[in-house]
């Protein structure tokens, strides 16, 4: 099980992520776009840095939803390999099964 502290450090970024999202994209669009002018751009760039570091999509960590373990995550179920492994055996995901050949 991961510490507590981290589990909420995680859940604070997302949070900061979903705030600024808007503004992010928008600044980003505008720092990519070569029909702007090179101020132009330079700014964006600027006010992209001025955002929390936490708000960069980026620095966001997959985390199992039950343990909170930070890697052998699966995107797909949003688990840690050692979770599949034991609700598929115990038939708790519906579709997995155990592999024989």
């Amino acid at each position: 099980m991961a510490k507590a502290s981290l589990i909420q450090r995680e859940l604070k970024r997302d949070n900061l992520v979903a705030k600024y999202a808007a503004k992010h994209a928008e600044l980003k669009a505008i720092a990519n776009d070569a029909k702007k002018s090179d101020e132009e751009r330079a700014a964006a760039r600027l006010g992209l840095q001025k955002l929390p570091r936490n708000a960069n999509p980026t620095r966001q960590r997959n985390r199992c939803a039950i343990t909170g373990r930070p890697r052998g995550t699966f995107r797909q179920f949003g688990l840690a390999r050692a979770k599949i492994r034991e609700l598929a055996f115990a038939g708790d995901i519906p579709g997995v099964t155990k592999a024989s050949w």
